[in-house]
């Protein structure tokens, strides 16, 4: 009987005629996605994610600073490890998922004290007295808002809007409770700090400069030690303070309202017991609870001030903060709405499109003020609705940006703007890891190349378009005296194109004299950005230009060594005189940049059947492809091997899905549905490695929905499995792209039929105006691989060699 069922339900979901799309089912919408979010998801096992309170792009995210017993060296990251419950305050800035450690921000953790500040926080070096340990069991991360109550009894509850912020802390009756303003106390240092306690008018306010992001890692640390912001806040209490007190280094100053100091960039003895700070305590004999209202600012005191004013008003709780938040972030979610799949499904889903929204920071005051790279303060482009910061291009653009801009395209644009702005403000060069406003050169290539390339391919055109386009063509086409400098190098070069004028003379970029972390790594990275420019250019009818970058995009040709070993041709770094870097491995990082030569190989996204042509033709990539993601014994590649895939990592992620191109897309599809569910799931170890700003959750998100950026900087979509029934993707004041798999279970990765908008496609991509236009995609899938469905390749738009 139930095989009756099950073949009648079968037969009521497909097309009564060949090439007909099947009836649209109805299943019921998630209509509260905020329900399936969990913060907590990648705060272990290297996902470096943060689990405060937090808007989408907002400026302010209050969150724990951990710690395991260094005051120089947080527990995780972004200040949060889930293995080490242990805090010494809330931070009331980060960075998702940064892969330095420390990472970024971190700026002026907040710790509710229960008992009497007798000694120097900052001369608590270990961390010993002035932090709480916790139970995950006393806490609480939901979107929005942030609850946990420490062993030492003080309780915290975080609430923020965008670039402000509500704090409840409650204190045992009758304890001594204090409020601890570690101003100076970065995740990554301060050269200087400041905090003025006005009892008065119960405030207290400050700053911290500080900056530094990645300026520890051995590999250019030097060049990165240095300040680029200053934030500054406001706090405003609704209680009277009892007592008031500073501290300078090892110094405590009981009474004192006023402290300055910074505490270096340095780790160990050269940093720890230096730094200022301050606190406020208050009488909890008769009522245990303490509100705060924090404003912040990157441009002044005053700004920090306004946006307070503008954005919670005196009265507000954590409470109604963390209701309108909490609406917000269902409003922001529901970007994608789906239906079908199961609880772990939506839980791991709707976390990673939360991660995925959690940059760009907004950067701008209420009153369309900002910081410039260039250190002064600036006013919005006309047009410019915010000014945002933090963009990691290196990983972003792998998957991040593209889904940005097929959500947001109207964020995606003031972001555009804002990456210009701060490139003009930097003498034209655009960076390719900003940190808030400052270039820290962090990693390789030109990302924001390929960025607005897709930007633009993706329908977004509220930015200076041609304005940015000339800018980075000047970078590419005329060398600067930044690419020949070292400074940094490797992992933080300063320049965008190292060594340019030697790049345009041999084609390639030589490990020897390219001033860049890998030689091998840079051509590649500079071909994906040259296609980008010239498909950019050739929209905008821009013909000399295109003419002058389309014959680059095939440069990747030039650090390929199709006689590296016997097996075949691999990506191998090579010298000004034309010869070889050895001896070779295919697991060698020489020449690349936190990867192998097996996985920087495949980075040719733009170019596949080229890359199949030297490879053998596209049988044998195929079968390079195909060991490339199986062991030995036929097991799953998950990491740990340079031979094969990682999926912890930004320069092979788009591999899975590369069978599409080569004519086996049954493949892509059963690939891409083991990883994403071998490496990605539910619980604080549920990201496979750094998110690197959203990067790894987006590509979750594309997983899922069973879609991925054919090329970064285009807007064709490659196919595979959807996970979920039905899929409902709203382009922020566009059209809508439904996905409809009515068949959808863990078993069923395989696809059989699609249909685009009611007709047969026997494509295994989608073209740019459904990306553009909207439409109804519907998929059948099953058990078992149909290799007959999408063996035509998709068309690389590099014209053939």
């Amino acid at each position: 009987m139930r095989s009756l069922l099950a073949a009648a339900l079968l037969g009521s979901l497909l097309p009564a005629t060949v090439g007909a799309a099947p009836a649209a089912a109805a299943p019921v919408r998630i209509t509260d996605p905020v329900a399936h979010v969990d913060p907590l998801i990648g705060s272990a096992n290297g996902g470096n994610t943060y689990p405060g309170a937090v808007r989408p792009f907002g400026m302010i995210s209050w969150s724990p600073t951990n710690t395991a017993g260094d005051q120089t060296n947080a527990a995780g990251a972004n200040g949060y490890s889930y293995a080490t419950p242990r805090t010494r305050g809330f931070a009331l800035t980060h960075v998702n998922g940064a892969g330095c450690h420390p990472g970024a921000a971190g700026d002026v953790p907040i710790m509710p004290v229960v008992g009497t500040v007798t000694s120097s926080p900052t001369a608590d070096t270990t961390d010993a007295i002035y932090a709480s340990n916790f139970s995950h069991d006393n806490e609480t991360a939901r979107p929005g808002r942030y609850t946990v109550t420490l062993d030492s009894g003080a309780r915290a509850d975080l609430a923020v809007t965008t670039r402000a912020g509500v704090g409840e802390f409650d204190f045992p009756r009758g304890s001594v409770a204090s409020l601890l303003f570690r101003v100076s106390n970065s995740l990554n240092g301060s050269e200087d700090a400041e905090i003025n306690i006005d009892p008065a008018t119960r405030t207290v306010t400050g700053s911290v400069l500080t900056g530094a992001f990645c300026g520890r890692r051995a590999n250019g640390g030097e060049n990165n030690r240095k300040t680029y912001y200053r934030l500054h806040f406001v706090a405003s209490f609704d209680r009277d303070f009892t007592s008031t007190g500073t501290w300078v280094n090892d110094q405590l100053r009981p009474g004192s309202t006023t402290a300055s100091g910074g505490e270096g960039y340095l780790t160990g003895a050269n940093r720890a017991g230096r730094g200022s700070g301050g606190y406020v305590s208050f009488d909890t004999a008769a009522d245990t609870d303490v509100r705060v209202r924090v404003g912040i600012s990157y441009t002044s005191l005053d700004a920090a001030r306004r946006n307070l004013a503008s954005e919670v008003r005196p009265g507000a709780d954590v409470e109604s903060v963390a209701a309108d938040a909490r609406r917000e972030w269902n409003r922001q979610l529901r970007s994608i709405e789906v239906a079908g799949g199961s609880a772990d499904q939506l839980t791991t889903f709707y976390t990673a499109l939360y991660h995925s929204f959690l940059q760009p920071n907004t950067a701008s005051d209420v009153d369309g003020t900002y910081l410039g790279s260039d250190q002064q303060v600036h006013r919005l482009a006309p047009g410019q609705r915010a000014q945002y910061g933090n963009f990691s291009g290196w990983d972003q653009y792998r998957a991040h940006t593209q889904l940005l801009a097929l959500l947001e395209p109207r964020i995606a644009g003031d972001f555009a703007q804002s990456l210009y702005n701060l490139a003009r403000q930097n003498g034209g060069v655009w960076d390719r890891w900003v940190h808030v406003n400052g270039p820290t050169h962090v990693m390789t290539g030109d990302p924001s190349a390929v960025t607005l390339a897709g930007f633009y391919a993706l329908g977004v055109r509220n930015f200076d378009v041609r304005g940015a386009f000339d800018s980075l063509y000047r970078q590419a086409t005329v060398p600067h005296p930044d690419g020949l400098s070292n400074a940094g190098c490797p992992g933080q070069c300063v320049g965008q194109r190292p060594n340019l004028a030697e790049y345009l003379r041999l084609g390639y970029a030589p490990q020897d004299t390219c001033h860049c972390w890998g030689g091998a790594a840079e051509t590649l990275e500079d071909a994906t950005a040259d296609f980008a420019l010239a498909d950019w250019a050739r929209r905008l009818g821009r013909t000399a230009e295109y003419q002058a970058l389309i014959p680059r995009a095939s440069w990747w040709r030039n650090t390929f060594n199709p006689s590296a070993t016997p097996e075949g041709g691999y990506q191998q770094a090579r010298r000004a005189d034309g010869s070889w870097v050895g001896p070779f491995s295919p697991t060698s990082d020489v020449g690349f940049a936190q990867g192998t030569s097996a996985t920087y190989t495949w980075m040719v996204q733009h170019d596949v059947s080229g890359l199949a042509a030297v490879l053998g033709g596209a049988d044998q990539a195929v079968r390079r492809l195909d060991g490339f993601f199986h062991r030995p014994d036929g097991s799953w590649a998950t990491g740990g091997d340079g031979f094969r895939y990682d999926p912890t990592n930004e320069p092979g992620i788009h591999t899975p899905w590369l069978y599409n191109a080569l004519g086996q897309p049954w493949k892509t599809q059963e690939t891409v549905r083991a990883m994403a569910t071998l490496v990605y799931g539910t619980g604080p170890g549920g990201l496979p490695g750094n998110d690197d700003l959203g990067t790894m959750s987006a590509w979750y998100v594309f997983a899922a929905l069973g879609m991925y950026p054919q090329t970064p900087s285009r807007a064709e979509m490659l196919l595979a499995s959807p996970m979920f029934e039905k899929a409902w993707i709203r382009r922020a004041n566009g059209p809508t792209i439904t996905v409809s798999a009515p068949l959808a279970s863990p078993d069923n990765r395989y696809v059989h039929q699609v249909w685009v908008n009611g007709r047969d496609h026997d494509q295994s991509w989608l073209p740019e105006s459904v990306l553009g236009r909207g439409g109804a995609i519907t998929v059948r899938l099953a058990d078992t691989p149909n290799t007959a469905w999408g063996r035509s390749a998709p068309v690389d738009h590099v014209p053939v060699n």
